[in-house]
């Protein structure tokens, strides 16, 4: 893992989007290029247990796509908080994003789900997934609360994720 002893841009396309418990230097809309979202991360830590993984958010590769969210710079001490906070199967990524407001674009992290880690489910069907986050809970809460707070961020910031509001709508009925 790489070693950050200066300010960081790091890039939130989930939880790190509404769930902001870190100090930051500066905070600014982004997108990225080549990924979208998917609820293909097992929480076993979060949002599910390690007998029953609820689910949340990795970015997976995609020809043509842009992801929307939000870009953080933060100072180095913030960096192991975000380490622990996104472990059970993340890594961290290089990558450049581009920031809205300033019209320009900077390289930085983002949290991706290693694909090689037991907590990687892949894709299912998404009536599984929703029935999966309807009874999941964990220590941060209910699966479907994280479902419904990131889709009321993203409605925010003005981007509109089909697999994130397809899911919403499976759980609210």
């Amino acid at each position: 893992m790489t070693t950050h002893t200066e300010a960081t841009w790091v890039f939130g396309y989930g939880s790190l989007i509404y769930k902001i418990d870190f100090p930051y230097l500066r905070r600014e809309l982004a997108t990225i290029d080549g990924w979208q979202r998917r609820f293909w991360q097992g929480s076993h830590d979060h949002r599910g247990t390690p007998e029953a993984p609820g689910r949340v958010l990795t970015l997976i590769p995609a020809a043509g796509a842009t992801c929307k969210g939000v870009a953080y710079l933060v100072n180095a001490e913030v960096m192991p908080h975000l380490d622990y906070r996104e472990k059970n199967g993340y890594r961290r990524s290089s990558i450049t994003m581009h920031l809205l407001e300033q019209r320009q674009s900077v390289d930085g992290i983002v949290y991706i789900g290693d694909q090689t880690h037991h907590a990687y489910m892949g894709p299912e069907d998404d009536q599984v997934t929703a029935s999966v986050m309807a009874r999941s809970h964990g220590p941060s809460g209910s699966n479907s609360d994280y479902l419904f707070q990131l889709a009321a961020a993203l409605r925010a910031i003005g981007e509109p994720d089909s697999h994130v509001f397809e899911l919403e709508q499976r759980l609210r009925g």
